[in-house]
């Protein structure tokens, strides 16, 4: 069962109630990553440096020019390897697309960084 909270994974406790869209039932990161390609994040990130690249545009996005739209944590019931982080992200002109993470002793520290830097702005489009 997805949670989310404040980005940045682990070091980041705050957490809050997921809101599910009417008669959607989130239960696993790829059902949650193909709602997502849904409502137009269809692009994937990846941080490269200082900078998240989309890699689909070929674009690369300094952190002030990133927000993070929403994001969702997964928590392995039964296999701590089912720990993930799923972003949306969306870049200055529009590039929206999306960011995945390991949650816990498996998360990509360059992952984290970036997202010290990102700002959270969530909206509620296409739900």
């Amino acid at each position: 069962m997805p949670t989310a909270g404040r980005a940045g994974g682990p070091r980041n406790a705050a957490l809050i109630p997921l809101r599910y869209p009417e008669g959607m039932e989130w239960g696993t990161v790829t059902s949650t990553i193909e709602d997502l390609r849904r409502r137009g994040f269809t692009d994937h990130f990846k941080v490269s440096g200082r900078t998240l690249l989309a890699l689909d545009a070929g674009k690369p996005f300094p952190p002030g020019d990133v927000v993070i739209r929403d994001y969702y944590r997964f928590e392995g019931v039964s296999d701590p390897d089912d720990m993930a982080v799923v972003y949306a992200i969306e870049g200055r002109g529009g590039t929206r697309g999306i960011l995945t993470d390991a949650y816990g002793a498996y998360a990509d520290p360059a992952v984290g960084a970036m997202l010290d830097l990102l700002r959270i702005d969530r909206e509620v489009v296409g739900r």
